[in-house]
């Protein structure tokens, strides 16, 4: 391959701006088709994108002989099916995240991918921010690293958001696996798995506080690294609007670094009562620079950015943090 040839299995509102235009804004790399099952909708984004041809059964795209690698878009319920199926067709995959509905699901993925090359959207870890914030930890700019604080705080949903199809999903357990929680933490998750490392174990609690839908609102997690690093975090979804925050402190033996995983795209680093501050510009694409290193892996010219394997690992920490599993 000379050029990666892309086909969308679900080209909803995460394609939209966050990943689809980025296909063919990266070097090698052009987006072909995409599917949808609603042939409306279908037809309206590949007009609106300049997308060639579209589908309203995966199928079709996946054997679509100009197709060389498909993007699994979809909600979770259908990650494996359709990533074992482009496999088996000799097609690579870049799937999004949450990379299954749970752990066992992930692990069938993984394996499937011993025999072509699967990618998981976990794309933070490629952006210019996180990049910077792994060579600080790991420079040592706050000494060793103690344990890391992770605060993840929102209102509830209005009556109004959850009308909407693309919040009704991932409150629906049976669609996503899980449910705010399941659709933001692997990106806070895996960027504690990429700076630390391996795990010596893992737990956490869960629970319904608001009753608004059917998945958790509440969760908890802790995580001991073979490193000897303490992560603790808490996600909840039920506070008032003025207690809603999005913060992460990595505090070590000279001093503390704090972002945000999903806001202002800054570090603060506080060492010896100084404060300085790193600041990025925001993304057009939030998923462009992972897209060009799936792009160049797929191609054979670099390393895999976020594997199969690394994805069973985020999906773990989920499981274990939600109580259906134990590490």
């Amino acid at each position: 391959m000379e050029t990666i040839q892309w086909g969308i299995i679900g080209c909803g509102d995460v394609t939209e701006v966050k990943s689809g235009p980025a296909f063919s804004k990266v070097p090698n790399s052009k987006l072909v088709a995409v599917m949808r099952r609603d042939e409306g909708k279908a037809r309206d984004y590949a007009n609106r994108h300049g997308v060639p041809r579209w589908y309203t059964n995966a199928y079709e795209l996946i054997n679509d002989p100009e197709i060389n690698a498909i993007y699994v878009a979809t909600p979770p319920l259908q990650h494996e099916e359709y990533t074992i199926a482009a496999l088996n067709a000799g097609k690579p995959v870049y799937v999004e995240k949450p990379m299954a509905l749970d752990t066992a699901s992930a692990k069938r993925m993984a394996e499937a991918a011993k025999e072509n090359k699967v990618s998981v959207a976990h794309y933070r870890r490629a952006q210019p921010l996180f990049i910077k914030l792994k060579e600080l930890l790991h420079a040592g700019i706050i000494g060793d690293i103690h344990y890391v604080d992770l605060k993840f705080l929102q209102a509830p949903l209005s009556d109004r958001d959850l009308q909407l199809p693309k919040v009704q999903w991932r409150v629906d357990p049976t669609l996503s696996g899980g449910g705010l929680f399941h659709d933001l933490a692997p990106h806070q998750l895996d960027l504690m798995l990429y700076y630390f490392g391996k795990i010596k174990n893992a737990s956490g609690f869960s629970a319904n506080q608001g009753g608004l839908y059917k998945a958790d609102d509440i969760v908890s997690g802790s995580i001991m690294f073979e490193s000897g690093v303490l992560f603790q975090g808490l996600w909840c979804f039920n506070v008032p609007e003025e207690e809603g925050t999005d913060k992460c402190e990595f505090v070590g033996s000279k001093g503390k670094i704090s972002v945000s995983i999903f806001e202002e795209p800054e570090i603060v680093i506080k060492t010896n009562g100084k404060v300085s501050k790193i600041t990025f510009d925001k993304l057009e694409h939030v998923q462009q620079p992972m897209i060009e290193r799936v792009v160049q892996y797929f191609l054979g010219k670099n390393k895999n950015p976020s594997s199969a394997e690394e994805g069973v690992a985020v999906m773990q920490l989920l499981d274990a943090f939600t109580s259906k599993i134990k590490i």
